[in-house]
């Protein structure tokens, strides 16, 4: 018998799913929460609508410890169960056995249990807060993909929505908020119980809970919702800019999707300690504090742009996540590519003067670049393990998404666009939907087969480059799957084409429905024009004589260009002589980029192809131009070390016209976009090693020291000072990075410490280089920004850090959750170029592979291969010694 029982449990072992023998309707949920003994205990009470005769009951569960469980049907009649066995372990799962048979019908499961607060910022998890110089503890939740179950036993997946009623016992003292807005509450000496309204169905992973101590400030929408930003205390001024963004994209989201918001309050809560950059728990925002809390001083014009940014993805959630939900984690990017799209649409409608579609064309970049590694995946991905559900959080689910969803939307215009996502947004509102449930609603909409068009893009990875030859009067296109490895793959797409010929009033649309295809345009090269912009009048006449190609306008399809050497060589014409559009010079760009980083172009076409970028001044075409020379200098320091001073010289003449425009300081009254360049051009120069803007910096250094508040040194220019201290420091004059170490441990405020953290890993001498990493692990770090000290290592320190990694490895992934993990194998592995170091690397992890990094472990060893292929590539170049000492020269 008891042989018997063992195996009936056995087969619910390494199951992807849960069986469906039971579904959640509502969970009543008791927490009591002992901050001082970081523990919890609680209760959850389940009801659940039995809907096959079962003597088993399966849920989720990890690391809680379970006390008394019972069942009780609907005539009232309690069971309990003789099994009740916690499988921790691959399968994160609480089952459930009981001698009787549990008939169909609804019934209740109680449960009793207790744990830990996770100290890894995931669960219901435990963070710190100073008040009057005291560390003190609070608690917060992070339960997306999977780590409900951490806190409370449930059925942990999205389409097993429920109504939740929670209520918690706090210490009196500190504020506790939850979904919902609060109901009552009932004091019992020093302990508070908050009773919570409950909650529409909403998925497990959505619910939310902060307890600790704001300060807060309010606003009421036309539609009476309350909005809420809660800040650390005294810090209240600094919410208001998030609070004002909140009630305009709540306005925006509700006229566009012609729903209202479905909850009565919004909280959006600025948490010390958060692994992520924000997460949308229903009503119940949570944010890093950096990027809720605005300082008009500290804060640069970059991080006001990634918060207004911030804020409008995670209040979109409310509609597409929270209201309709994915119904695996396979359809994630329903939720996250569309969120990450619709931000951009209502950052345009709230700063039309950001250009923020243009600046869309860096998620696109991300996402082509990942989706050309043999390691990316399909936008609906297979999911077969809990803990790979966070390496899909990535640039193919965001960027290929939401880019995906931008060339769409292009094809079948703003409008209709609306119209059906107003229609799919009602018919699935509280439920869950898949992808091709989107297409369908899109394509009764349009009249079109959007899921025969679509299913492509999405089912599987990667994406074409389309070939353009000209002869006479006809273009023709053909398509083949890009790879950046070189190899030929098998992938054939349907994709919308635009092209322009010689002029943005001379262009042509449509499907490229097979592997290749002919264009006659004739009547766009003998027409005579109409209807001509400004832009077009000022322009035509110097360009017609260079009759220019641009296929791919303004970059709205998600694929590569490669033209042939004639085309390719107008187009540089064209984009000298000021011909094409900003988006469109970006796009040349970073398609020729792209082809040379897969040695189907040679770095001397691409350094050619920059050297007429000179007078640029756009932002966003010199933000990808500056880009695009960090890798080349990266790549040149194993290629052609030879050559490395050559090539930043002649990057150093790209960037002087640009600098001399905007200056160090602001100008009163300029724009964003100018305060975005100065950040990026002075850091660039500096980083080149021009010598004016270096002494420049450093003596901006000087005055910051003496002065924390001089306008010498803005926070658009203060990493660009810093990385010219550190540039200047080594182990025998170590005087600029204890200044930097200085500066942060006397910075009151996120908005200073960040930039700092930023850069202090970013010296040329390793033994600085680890000294940083191993302060990055001190208590004077905190967890969550571990990020931004890996983001600014370079390859002067990769072989130390390496060395770092492999000795403290046992040590950061017992402690550090997936998504931490993630930064560091990227940001310290990818620092290589040979193909030695991959197998080094390949041979240290074979022993360690985990799935919550396996994906991104294989796509790192990949970049590095790519590079190595590259840097082989470069060597063989003939022509670059003579090429980069030229452009070096030229003025």
């Amino acid at each position: 018998m008891e042989t018997k029982r063992k195996q009936s449990i056995e087969q619910f072992k390494g199951q992807t799913r849960l069986p469906k023998f039971a579904i959640p309707t509502s969970y009543d949920l008791y927490l009591k929460l002992d901050l001082t003994a970081c523990t919890l205990s609680g209760t959850v009470q389940v009801n659940l609508n039995i809907i096959e005769h079962t003597k088993f009951l399966v849920l989720n569960v990890l690391e809680l410890d379970v006390h008394q469980v019972w069942f009780t049907n609907s005539n009232h009649q309690t069971y309990k169960p003789c099994d009740v066995v916690v499988l921790d372990g691959e399968d994160e799962i609480l089952v459930l056995g009981f001698d009787e048979v549990l008939s169909v019908g609804d019934g209740v499961l109680g449960i009793e249990f207790s744990g830990a607060l996770n100290p890894h910022l995931k669960g219901l998890y435990k963070c710190t807060y100073v008040d009057g110089g005291v560390k003190k503890n609070m608690a917060v939740t992070q339960f997306e993909a999977v780590d409900a179950r951490r806190c409370f036993p449930c059925w942990d997946e999205p389409a097993l929505k429920a109504t939740f009623k929670i209520r918690i016992d706090v210490p009196s003292e500190l504020t506790a908020l939850s979904n919902m807005p609060i109901a009552d509450e009932k004091l019992n000496e020093n302990i508070k119980t908050v009773y919570f309204e409950e909650s529409p169905v909403m998925s497990t992973y959505l619910v939310g809970v902060v307890v600790g101590v704001f300060d807060h400030i309010e606003e009421t929408t036309a539609d009476g919702i309350k909005v809420r930003v809660y800040c650390p205390v005294g810090k209240s001024d600094k919410g208001k800019f998030a609070l004002n963004l909140a009630v305009k994209a709540l306005d925006i989201f509700t006229r566009y999707f012609s729903t209202p918001y479905p909850l009565p309050k919004l909280d959006m809560v600025a948490v010390p300690e958060f692994s992520a950059g924000a997460m949308e728990n229903y009503g119940l925002i949570t944010y890093r504090e950096n990027i809720l809390l605005y300082d008009d001083l500290l804060s640069s014009a970059n991080m006001k742009q990634i918060l207004t940014i911030v804020v409008s993805h995670e209040v979109a959630h409310h509609w597409f996540g929270n209201l309709v939900t994915m119904e695996w984690w396979s359809h994630l990017w329903l939720n996250e590519g569309f969120a990450t799209w619709i931000s951009y649409m209502a950052t345009d409608i709230m700063f039309p003067e950001w250009k923020i579609w243009t600046q869309f064309l860096r998620q696109t970049a991300d996402g082509l670049r990942m989706d050309a590694m043999e390691q990316s995946h399909p936008i609906e991905v297979e999911v077969h393990h809990a803990r790979s559900i966070d390496e899909i959080f990535d640039d193919i689910s965001y960027k290929k998404g939401s880019a995906v969803i931008r060339m769409l939307q292009g094809y079948l215009g703003d409008d209709m666009f609306q119209k059906s996502l107003s229609l799919y947004i009602k018919r699935y509102a509280g439920k869950n939907a898949k992808t091709e449930d989107l297409w369908c609603v899109l394509s009764e909409e349009s009249g079109l087969q959007i899921n025969s068009m679509m299913d492509d893009w999405t089912k599987k990875y990667g994406y074409p480059v389309i070939s353009v030859k000209s002869k006479d009067d006809i273009l023709e296109f053909e398509q083949s799957q890009f790879l950046s490895s070189g190899l030929c793959g098998d992938g054939l797409w349907i994709v919308p084409i635009t092209v322009s010929i010689g002029s943005y009033i001379k262009c042509k649309t449509f499907l490229l429905e097979k592997k290749s295809q002919k264009l006659d345009i004739s009547e766009l090269v003998h027409s005579p024009h109409q209807n001509k912009s400004k832009f077009n009048e000022k322009n035509e006449e110097k360009c017609d004589e260079h009759f220019w190609v641009k296929v791919n306008i303004e970059q709205s399809g998600f694929y590569r260009v490669k033209y042939e050497d004639k085309l390719a060589a107008r187009l540089r014409k064209a984009i000298e002589s000021n011909c094409l559009s900003a988006t469109d010079k970006f796009g040349v760009l970073d398609d020729t980029y792209a082809l040379c980083v897969a040695c189907e172009q040679p770095l001397s076409s691409l350094l050619s192809l920059m050297d007429v970028y000179r007078k640029e001044l756009d932002f966003i075409v010199l933000s990808k131009l500056i880009n695009v020379c960090y890798k080349v200098v990266e790549i040149s320091g194993d290629a052609i070390p030879d050559l490395v001073n050559d090539l930043k010289q002649f990057f150093i003449n790209l960037l002087l016209f640009s600098s001399e425009k905007s200056g160090w300081e602001s100008i009163p009254g300029e724009s964003h976009l100018n305060a975005l360049l100065r950040g990026e051009v002075f850091l660039a120069l500096v980083s080149f090693g021009h010598d004016k803007t270096k002494k420049e910096a450093v003596q901006r250094f000087q005055a910051l020291l003496n002065d924390r508040n001089t306008p010498l040194l803005s926070a658009d220019t203060r990493k660009a000072a810093y990385i010219a201290v550190l540039l200047n420091t080594s182990t025998t004059n170590r005087n600029g990075f204890e200044s930097l170490l200085k500066l942060y441990r006397e910075a009151d405020t996120v908005q200073e410490k960040e930039p700092l953290l930023r850069c202090i890993a970013s010296c040329p001498d390793p033994n600085i280089v680890l000294e940083a990493l191993n302060f990055m692990l001190s208590e004077e770090v905190r967890d969550q920004d571990i990020l931004y000290v890996l983001a600014g290592l370079r390859s002067e320190g990769r072989e130390v850090a390496w060395r770092w990694l492999k000795e403290n490895w046992d040590l950061i992934f017992s402690k550090y959750g997936a998504i931490l993990l993630h930064q560091f194998i990227t940001y310290i592995l990818t620092l290589f170029c040979s193909n030695e170091k991959a197998e080094e690397i390949e041979k240290f992890f074979v022993s360690r592979v985990h799935p919550s990094f396996t994906r991104n472990l294989k796509q790192s060893i990949e970049e590095i291969r790519l590079k190595a292929r590259w840097v082989e590539n470069t060597r063989q170049e003939q022509s670059l010694p003579e090429l980069a000492k030229q452009l070096a020269l030229k003025k």
